[in-house]
């Protein structure tokens, strides 16, 4: 139990935010939010995860990427290629020259189905590469980089530059990727229907429980030996090496798990959708993943989920109300948290709560003390009438020590008197 309570629910203020979070997304926006909107705010929790990633990632391990997007595009590619193969069947395919592949293949004059295509007939296939695919290309990145001691703003150029390169090699590869335009017309997900309302509502909760769960996990990791260790690496790095530990190793473990939960959101964000394209894989989405992190709180996993769901609904309502202004009001909100609000909305939270506490518990207080003094019951009557009859009995019990007291002192004094005439008589000789 005290497992559960202090490393998966992070003690009573952690488990307060996280049902807090919980209520708000599994319950709040289901009920007052329409299928339409309630779609996208399911679309803004797939990009929650890269941003709870890179709080692993980037808060706590002290090592920046911009290019999450890489593996939340791996990850939406992944389920994209399988919901495309199932869509491309030979009857629904009829019309193309080469019947029985993807769309775009046909227009490229492809006649056949290429060999690392075959294996996305199978959905447990898909299900392991979300996740294998992801952290492997994410481990041989971490053994070229950390093994040589890469980090810092080199490792930050590094992997943005790594995400311009495969951006520009799925869009390069229109037969095998669809280009510019993606993978898209997704349908079907084992013959069950995508695209109505009722799968919409299916894929939310499955993507908000996953979220959850991302969370607690993150969590169990932090609270870990190895969490501690992952602080002791971000501030003093050469001491935790000169201490005997594989510094190297850590951030290779860490880099993966992030690269696998961006991954993951990249799946729900396919399945949510309903297309990947390689607009999510390049520098612009990895820099909004980092803004999402940094205004929610780059030490906060649910602040990340904050920070994404505000940045996002500002996005919606700036690019609907401003589309020339937009990205310039977004760098500008990202400026102004960077200079004045460096913890985000975490940090907000920390420092000016307990002020909004104090004034809610004060005003409870008055409240509660209003109302006893208003209502003058007769329990509270005979309570005061009670108090008085102790405060009486008690006055009496005084004064009579008091008499008792001064009795005894009389007496005291009327025998030391006494006696003192008796010793003065026997030195002058005289009796008594």
């Amino acid at each position: 139990m005290s497992f559960v309570y202090d490393k998966l629910l992070g003690g009573k203020q952690g488990m307060v935010g996280l049902l807090i979070l919980a209520a708000l997304i599994l319950v709040v926006f289901p009920l007052f939010l329409d299928a339409f909107r309630l779609n996208l705010v399911g679309k803004y929790l797939t990009y929650a995860f890269a941003a709870v990633s890179l709080v692993l990632l980037w808060g706590y391990g002290g090592t920046l990427s911009l290019g999450q997007g890489i593996f939340f595009g791996l990850g939406g590619y992944a389920m994209a290629m399988f919901l495309k193969l199932e869509a491309s069947t030979p009857e629904n395919t009829a019309i193309q020259s080469t019947p029985g592949i993807p769309d775009f293949m046909d227009w490229n004059q492809l006649t056949a189905l290429p060999w690392f295509w075959e294996p996305f007939n199978s959905l447990a296939f898909t299900i392991a590469a979300i996740l294998i695919v992801p952290a492997a290309f994410a481990f041989l990145i971490g053994v070229a980089m950390f093994k040589r001691r890469v980090g810092g703003v080199y490792f930050a150029i590094i992997t943005q530059v790594i995400a311009v390169i495969l951006t520009v090699l799925i869009v390069g590869q229109q037969g095998y990727t669809g280009g510019i335009n993606g993978i898209t017309d997704l349908r079907t997900l084992n013959g069950w229907d995508i695209t109505s309302d009722f799968a919409k509502y299916v894929f939310y909760f499955i993507n908000a429980g996953l979220l959850l769960a991302v969370i607690l996990l993150a969590r169990w990791v932090l609270t870990s030996k190895f969490g501690r260790l992952l602080l002791a690496i971000r501030d003093k790095e050469d001491r935790v090496r000169f201490s005997g530990y594989d510094v190297a190793n850590f951030k290779i473990f860490i880099f993966c798990l992030a690269a696998v939960i961006s991954a993951i959101g990249g799946a729900m964000f396919t399945l949510q959708v309903g297309f990947m394209s390689p607009s999510f894989v390049g520098i612009v989405p990895s820099i909004e993943m980092v803004i999402f992190a940094a205004v929610g709180g780059r030490m906060s996993l649910i602040g990340a989920v904050y920070g994404t769901l505000v940045i996002n609904f500002g996005k919606t309502a700036f690019s609907e109300s401003f589309p020339e202004l937009w990205l310039f009001l977004m760098g500008g909100l990202f400026i102004a948290v960077v200079m004045f609000f460096p913890n985000g909305l975490a940090g907000l939270w920390q420092d000016y709560g307990h002020y909004l506490t104090r004034y809610f518990k004060f005003k409870r207080f008055g409240a509660q003390t209003a109302s006893a003094q208003s209502l003058g019951s007769p329990q509270s009557a005979a309570s005061d009438l009670s108090d008085n009859n102790d405060m009486e009995s008690s006055s009496q019990n005084h004064a009579k020590a008091a008499d008792s007291g001064a009795t005894e002192k009389d007496k005291m004094s009327s025998k030391g008197s006494t006696a003192g005439m008796v010793q003065r008589s026997n030195e002058t000789g005289l009796g008594v």
